[in-house]
């Protein structure tokens, strides 16, 4: 009779430990786990980005500062090259870009002045690196 009583025992264990299993799987398998799942982007090195253009230079390919006697000319410099003048970062750059598209090429260096954002301490830095063409 012990080991009927025993037996009956294992038998109870075994399967409320089977039942709960297999809730725990249903759950774990059923349930919603977000929208979507994760993602990873990945950028090759040997491919350019998509944003890139042709005619602006990986940043990898131009120096980040101008080589000695370099001068940019602020009239047809690209908003990468004039990142590279002192004191000149990105909001600046494109706020130069923008300035000659929207009133016309520069005349002379101090005309830089007159893009908002820029006053006589950037244009002291900057001036033995810039021209206006000739």
């Amino acid at each position: 009779m012990a080991v009927d009583r025993l037996r009956k025992f294992d038998i109870a264990v075994v399967c409320v430990t089977a039942a709960f299993l297999l809730l725990a799987a249903g759950y774990f398998l059923w349930t919603d786990r977000g929208d979507e799942p994760w993602q990873v982007e990945t950028v090759r090195r040997d491919e350019p980005p998509a944003a890139q253009t042709a005619e602006q230079p990986e940043a990898s390919q131009r120096p980040e500062k101008l080589l000695e006697g370099e001068t940019i000319d602020i009239n047809t410099a690209s908003v990468l090259e004039l990142q590279r003048l002192p004191g000149i970062g990105e909001a600046r750059a494109q706020a130069i870009a923008d300035w000659r598209e929207e009133e016309g090429p520069f005349t002379a260096p101090e005309d830089l002045m007159l893009v908002p954002g820029i006053g006589e301490g950037i244009l002291a830095q900057c001036r033995d690196y810039i021209t206006v063409g000739e």
